[in-house]
């Protein structure tokens, strides 16, 4: 299973948004810290202030700011709202199925088992324990 880099950007927009400790962060701001597309972070900021994740401040002064605390944002949450396709195998999608073992076959429920396993562990950890007293990560995310 590999995330998307829409999910990969809006953690690391969550990251680095904790680190500022309640100031404002620009979308401009985590682009240049993270080397990565302005475009692409302002529909994922868009849609973290959506899931109630960011507060989003607009105008001149504006910018981004967690909307609750980083210790109650669970990983598992965060990235079940950002992914759109847990489907493992064909047979996941009764729709687009055209396995002819799906009836006999032990696959789909051995890997229903590890995505729930997946999340479970996913759920035990929040924003706090990604970025919350991280010194080595507010230094690589500073600027120079």
């Amino acid at each position: 299973m590999r995330l998307t880099t829409y999910t990969d950007y809006g953690l690391r927009l969550l990251m680095y948004v904790v680190l500022k400790d309640g100031e404002l962060a620009t979308i401009q701001e985590v682009a240049d810290a993270y080397g990565i597309s302005k475009n692409h972070l302002m529909k994922v900021a868009h849609n973290l202030g959506l899931y109630g994740y960011l507060d989003t401040v607009r105008g001149r002064g504006g910018g981004l700011r967690l909307a609750r605390a980083p210790g109650r944002i669970v990983l598992g949450d965060v990235i079940r709202r950002m992914e759109d396709d847990f489907v493992m195998a064909e047979c996941f999608e009764p729709a687009g199925n055209a396995c002819c073992i799906t009836r006999a076959c032990r696959l789909k429920g051995i890997l229903a088992e590890a995505l729930k396993a997946y999340f479970a562990v996913l759920d035990n950890y929040t924003l706090a324990d990604l970025a919350g007293n991280n010194a080595v990560l507010t230094k690589l995310l500073s600027p120079a």
